[in-house]
């Protein structure tokens, strides 16, 4: 959770704390990912990382990832779940919202398959609470023109 201090949080503060809250319900047994769209000070949609629609959870199958000892950040196709990040994208698809100059406040910095999503969904911005040991990500987010900042409030 996000420690804010003062009667009334900064923008960036309430979302990000709204991108926490909605990790909860992430299913992942290595971490715990949610993000928040917003355009305008609105929220579109929000997403949390776990499998998809239907199938069994790792919390209910195991984590193939643990089973196979693969480091955090590697191999991501070998992963049961959607990213937060991608299943907020989809979930505003789904629901027809247009996430075009929106900006998105996720618990973790993006990884290079969900950074791919948030430069053709036209997202502007992304903000972050923690960060991700992926270069190619970063480097893809800067060329495309789409902002990313770290989250500076307190973050517990």
């Amino acid at each position: 959770m996000i420690e804010i201090s003062g009667e009334r949080p900064s923008i960036d503060a309430y979302f990000m704390e709204i991108a926490h809250v909605v990790s909860k319900r992430s299913t992942c047994l290595r971490h715990k990912n949610g993000a928040v769209l917003v355009r305008d000070k609105h929220i579109l949609s929000t997403g949390y990382n776990g499998a998809p629609r239907g199938l069994p959870h790792c919390s209910e199958v195991g984590c193939l990832r643990e089973q196979m000892k693969i480091p955090s950040g590697q191999r991501h196709e070998l992963c049961r779940g959607a990213h937060a990040e991608a299943n907020a994208i989809i979930q505003a698809a789904l629901h027809g919202i247009s996430t075009v100059n929106s900006i998105m406040y996720s618990t973790h910095q993006p990884c290079v398959l969900c950074s791919k999503l948030i430069i053709n969904a036209r997202i502007t911005e992304v903000i972050y609470a923690h960060p991700y040991a992926d270069d190619l990500a970063v480097k893809l987010l800067n060329s495309a023109g789409v902002r990313l900042r770290k989250f500076e409030g307190k973050v517990k």
